[in-house]
């Protein structure tokens, strides 16, 4: 059976040179998405995905929150990023939450088959022109290890309390009481050790914000 891998970018030109570069691979097969909300569709109805490229960019996706939703609801799924965004803290934040890899959209074809070579392998992919920052923050290394603790549910109210909406808001919008929403939200202070909500969700903007300017 081929290797099934989602090429998930909002430009086809950029889908079509993925799917270009990645056809001199043997015995892997491509699926598309172009926006976030088609991609965690894909791979609930397509559980036999393998890896995902993931541009941070792309409609539905605010920074690295794909990169913490996809780690935490397909946790077998390889996450490769994609993006013309090359920061060293970008590089390293991606990593802690998991991800597989990380190539820039300046990779030759030549780095882009060796990336997925590398991850199929159980290898972790970076750039060699990229330097990692291996003195970041111990407080922000330790919130992104936390962060991997929460369920999907937790996850998703985590990002709506930063968002700004109220528990009755919350328990609206994923059509739950709000007695659960508040245990949730209990889950969420207690694994991330942080005292109230408000500080949740600051610290899970910062965490996730990329800078695309």
């Amino acid at each position: 059976m081929p290797v099934k891998i989602l090429i998930a970018d909002d430009h086809p030109l950029f889908r079509a040179a993925m799917c270009h570069a990645l056809s001199g691979v043997d015995n892997i097969a491509l699926v598309e998405a172009s926006t976030f909300p088609e991609t965690l569709s894909i791979l609930s109805s397509t559980p036999d995905i393998e890896v995902v490229f993931l541009d941070l960019t792309m409609p539905g996706n605010e920074g690295l929150t794909g990169v913490s939703h996809l780690q935490s609801s397909f946790p077998d799924v390889l996450v490769v990023v994609v993006t013309a965004l090359e920061e060293p803290a970008i590089v390293q934040r991606a990593l802690a939450l998991g991800a597989s890899g990380f190539v820039p959209k300046s990779a030759s074809v030549d780095s882009i088959v060796d990336a997925v070579e590398s991850v199929l392998d159980g290898e972790v992919w970076v750039p060699q022109n990229v330097a990692i920052n291996n003195h970041a923050s111990d407080c922000e290394d330790d919130f992104l290890f936390k962060l991997k603790l929460l369920t999907p549910h937790q996850l998703k109210v985590l990002q709506m309390v930063s968002d700004g909406l109220l528990n009755k808001q919350i328990a609206y919008e994923l059509a739950i009481s709000e007695s659960t929403v508040k245990q949730h939200v209990s889950a969420v202070l207690k694994k991330l050790g942080v005292i109230n909500r408000t500080k949740a969700g600051i610290a899970f903007k910062n965490a996730m914000h990329v800078n695309t300017s």
